[in-house]
């Protein structure tokens, strides 16, 4: 991340200092394929739970690590806006790392999509805040086993919206927009008009190929169409932080990646049409040359948007 200040929290009586999202991964069934980005047991009990805190204006912060990256935006009449909550066991840290940042309470959560790195959190928060979310994110996160249990009922989103929200107003302003379905079918774009900051949670999670979850959701296909309909349907934005991303990311990134993911779209429908099964395509993919800069692709996520393409084409 491109940072103006950097700040690292440690919990005590860990043996070395390894960001979570560079762990091996495992997928909690409840959220999907792709959703977690999740420490295996036993990593979680050898690393430390780390957050870096990365300022990027003088009111607004991105807390990497523990899962999906977390937003902080602390206005000046209405509190502290938080987007996205991170992994289970994260939700105690993170609550005291923003207390760090301010002083002022958090009065709104916003999940950008159901996954358990980007939900689990919110039950650590003080009863009272208002969760907000897209309405089909409310429904998926109902499935969660987290949410299932009855003390954590509260903790599901408390507003919804379908196409657009807005929060607030003047300098405090916060934008949600909804454009389709994507890796899920309730991704939320979250715009903070004064600072011309955009969270994107994993609707736009790095320049790399982005999972596609099916069962909360998500189609191949219409993730390509979500994509042209965020860069045509927001304005004013300069910096967009992406869900997993580790550097701020630009208007310009955006509107390229839109143009790389129909590319991939119609290399995966050639790919299907050619009599090229699922694994085979999969194993066969990379990057274009233009865009050999992306990181390095995740053959399960690969494997994931290969599937959900494949799927949804006819």
């Amino acid at each position: 991340m491109k940072t103006m200040i950097s700040l690292v929290l440690v919990c005590v009586g860990a043996v070395a200092t390894v960001s979570a999202a560079h762990l091996p991964v495992s997928v909690d069934p409840s959220a999907g394929l792709g959703a977690v980005y999740q420490v295996a047991p036993a990593a979680q009990q050898e690393t430390p739970k780390v957050i870096n805190v990365v300022k990027l204006k003088d009111n607004f912060y991105v807390l990497e690590g523990g899962g999906g990256n977390t937003e902080v935006f602390i206005t000046q009449d209405h509190g502290v806006v938080v987007v996205d909550t991170k992994l289970p066991g994260w939700g105690p840290l993170l609550v005291e790392k923003i207390k760090t940042l301010t002083d002022k309470p958090v009065t709104t959560i916003i999940n950008t999509h159901t996954h358990a790195d980007h939900t689990s959190g919110n039950p650590f928060f003080p009863a009272g805040v208002e969760i907000i979310a897209q309405e089909n994110t409310k429904a998926n996160m109902e499935k969660m086993d987290l949410f299932k249990k009855p003390e954590n009922v509260k903790f599901l989103p408390t507003k919804t919206f379908k196409d657009k929200l807005k929060l607030f107003s003047g300098k405090d302003e916060v934008d949600l927009y909804y454009f389709g379905v994507g890796g899920t079918d309730g991704d939320a774009w979250v715009v903070f008009p004064a600072l011309r900051i955009m969270a994107a949670g994993d609707a736009f999670a790095a320049k790399a190929v982005n999972p596609i979850d099916t069962k909360n959701g998500g189609d191949g296909i219409a993730y390509a169409q979500q994509l042209k309909n965020a860069v045509a349907g927001i304005k004013n934005v300069d910096m967009i932080v992406g869900g997993h991303s580790d550097a701020t990311l630009t208007w310009a990134d955006l509107k390229e990646y839109a143009v790389y993911d129909q590319e991939l779209v119609a290399w995966v429908r050639a790919e299907k049409k050619a009599g090229k099964s699922v694994d085979e395509a999969a194993a066969e993919y990379q990057y274009p040359t233009k865009y050999s800069t992306y990181d390095k692709p995740n053959p399960r996520f690969v494997k994931s948007a290969v599937q959900a393409i494949y799927d949804a084409s006819k």
